[in-house]
């Protein structure tokens, strides 16, 4: 079994906004593969289903950003999953709108959900999607631009690369493994 979940704030304030592409992937995977993500566990909205042979829960955490990892511990403490299973998809202001790069394991980044599921798991060893959201503009607070909402030529790169990652990244990181992800799509520009 695969852990998918995707990063972002609960409620309609932050629909659309760049810390939430985590969350609007896992919209795009559930319409993609038919995984109706409703039912309330573990501090979260799950689905279960399939992708490329395998079952999965798509996850989207309803605790907030900074405190992600309380609900994938649960999770992961329920049905029994390995850190090695679990694959994150979240916003990196370090890397250009558009951009694309997984991640086998590694730190946090300076990501504040991705040090919470480091330190609940006990575990840096999970898969991560980033999703490129760019850098603030200078004299932009950071916690405003990833609170903010993308623009209309924002949008048009970043559908498509999430189309990506819902259709080809995710599947061949469950088939293949994330190093082979990594060689195929790791810095690819949308």
């Amino acid at each position: 079994m695969f852990v998918i979940l995707g990063i972002g704030n609960p409620g309609k304030k932050y629909d659309g906004t760049r810390h939430n592409i985590g969350f609007i992937a896992m919209d795009y995977m559930s319409a993609k593969y038919g995984i109706k993500i409703n039912k309330i566990k573990h501090k979260s909205l799950i689905g279960e289903g399939n992708i490329a042979g395998e079952k999965v829960l798509l996850v989207k955490p309803q605790t907030f950003v900074n405190l992600s990892g309380e609900a994938l511990r649960e999770i992961c403490s329920y049905y029994k999953v390995p850190a090695e299973n679990v694959i994150v998809i979240h916003d990196d202001v370090s890397l250009p709108c558009g951009r694309l790069r997984i991640r086998k394991k590694g730190s946090d980044g300076g990501h504040n959900g991705i040090k919470s599921i480091i330190y609940q798991l006990a575990s840096d060893e999970f898969t991560r999607i980033k999703i490129g959201v760019g850098a603030p503009p200078e004299n932009y607070d950071l916690p405003d631009w990833v609170l903010g909402r993308f623009s209309k030529e924002e949008v048009s790169h970043l559908s498509k690369l999430v189309d990506c990652v819902v259709e080809e990244v995710v599947p061949e990181i469950i088939r293949s493994g994330a190093e082979s992800a990594m060689n195929n799509y790791n810095g690819k520009v949308f």
